[in-house]
């Protein structure tokens, strides 16, 4: 027994079963020995296995051990990750809070949940399951389709661009803490609210959308007409028509030693686009800009002088007064920074109303000369009724009528351009929105399609309409 005894402490087989054992045969022997005669299967036959070598041939590797059972001390265990197979769920390895099952519903429930999921207003555990169910159902994936641009219609857009308003009421907080030893007539301001606007939106876009085609329409006295030209051929028409109050003010002019064929707007156009070597690119903004300040400063400083805002500027066909002239660069710019905008798919707002309705008023004032104009080239219907009025005198009129932001009344005299519209010589009255005459004015909706309110005389009607969209040019 101390032979075994030995043999197996020698190879570390004493365990915690070994103990019980001996534990088990002192018990036995504590209480008799009938336990020990008790049949084949007791602890004498074991003692008989663990210190004699039963009859027969014996197995094992000498010690005592059968190579076909498992070895009483477990061999060291592998890890997981040398086998190359997935690792236990957190479940498995004891994590006190497992991840929860999906979410299972019904298909009554997750078509309910399809307006809460398009609102996103779902649980994270809804969203998965209805965007889990919309993979499989055609019916439920259409109508949460509709329900998601329901969504977009219920939130639309809007402009990244500021309150037109925004800059003047800025400017008059501060001024009215500290005016300015220069102030901008009020006059020019439309002219500096406007380029910078256009400005802000120039140094937004990128290489690419200055070479984004723009096409430039304008009314040039019988129907429309169009030129086309890129986002920067836009912005070198404006420097080039801008020139003409340059020049007029004793400012370089842009177009330098360039010879054009008329000093009209569309002749000086013309020329800074056929002398270009390379189509204008964004380094046409600079000069533009640069042009812009110098107005602004220049008249500024001059406008404190009444004889300043009466300068004349002259277009080639006709002239304007300086102060006329700022109106109409102002209006011109805004028309073509919408035709910008449009070209790179950008919102752009009209003007503050204090600005749009100075402009509406050039208009009205130039419409009774573009009026006279047009009747004596023969495209001017012949009016009934027609009689000479003396220069001052009341004569037959219109009343055009703007609403919306801008807006107001005028009266516009039909028969000679020196009459005085007169309320009791009304024969005809159109409506309008001033965005929309504005846009008639520019030669972008024809006066067939313009949405005007319109009673009294249809002639005289039809001709101040056409008379409106002969102002606009290129």
């Amino acid at each position: 027994m101390n032979d075994g005894s030995a043999d197996r402490f020698d190879h570390g087989e004493f365990d915690d079963k070994d103990d019980r054992e001996d534990q088990d045969e002192r018990d036995g022997k504590d209480e008799g020995n009938d336990d020990w005669d008790s049949g084949g299967d007791g602890i004498g036959d074991g003692q008989q296995e663990k210190h004699g070598p039963p009859d027969g041939p014996v197995k094992g590797d000498g010690r005592g051990r059968d190579p076909d059972q498992p070895p009483r001390i477990p061999m060291p265990r592998a890890s997981v990750e040398d086998g190359g197979r997935l690792l236990p769920a957190p479940a498995a390895l004891g994590d006190p809070t497992p991840q929860p099952a999906p979410l299972v519903l019904e298909h009554p429930v997750l078509k309910s949940l399809l307006g809460a999921w398009a609102l996103a207003a779902c649980s994270p555990d809804e969203t998965a399951a209805v965007e889990e169910h919309l993979g499989d159902c055609g019916s439920c994936a259409d109508e949460a389709l509709r329900l998601r641009e329901a969504v977009g219609l219920l939130h639309p857009p809007e402009s990244l661009d500021l309150d037109p308003a925004l800059r003047t009421r800025v400017l008059d907080g501060c001024l009215d803490r500290r005016p300015p030893r220069i102030p901008v007539p009020e006059w020019a301001a439309p002219y500096d609210a406007e380029t910078a606007r256009l400005d802000a939106l120039l140094q937004d876009i990128g290489d690419a959308e200055w070479h984004a085609p723009v096409r430039l329409r304008w009314f040039d006295g019988e129907g429309p007409t169009s030129r086309r030209t890129t986002v920067a051929g836009v912005i070198a028409h404006l420097l080039t028509v801008d020139g003409l109050v340059a020049v007029a003010l004793g400012l370089d002019d842009p177009l330098g030693d360039l010879a054009a064929e008329g000093p009209t707007p569309g002749a000086r156009t013309e020329a800074y686009w056929r002398t270009s070597h390379f189509p204008p690119t964004r380094s046409v903004r600079a000069p533009w800009r640069d042009q812009t300040h110098d107005l602004v400063r220049t008249v500024s400083f001059a406008g404190g002088s009444s004889g300043s805002a009466r300068l004349a500027v002259s277009y080639g066909e006709f002239e304007l007064p300086l102060h006329d002239a700022m109106l109409d660069r102002a209006f011109e710019c805004w028309v073509h920074a919408e035709d910008i905008a449009e070209a790179v798919d950008y919102p752009y707002e009209p003007p503050s109303g204090r600005h749009l309705h100075r402009m509406i008023d050039l208009a009205a004032r130039v419409l009774p000369t573009a009026l006279a104009q047009r009747r004596q080239t023969g495209l001017a219907s012949p009016t009934h009724g027609r009689r000479l009025v003396s220069a001052g005198g009341p004569g037959r009129s219109l009343r055009l009528e703007i609403e919306g932001s801008g807006g107001g009344e005028w009266l516009i005299p039909l028969d000679s351009p020196g009459a005085v519209g007169s309320a009791e010589h009304e024969v005809a009255h159109i409506a309008l929105d001033g965005v929309e005459f504005c846009r008639l004015a520019a030669g972008h909706v024809s006066p067939q399609e313009a949405a005007a309110g319109q009673v009294g005389d249809r002639e005289a009607i039809r001709d101040v309409l056409f008379a409106a969209a002969s102002l606009s040019r290129i």
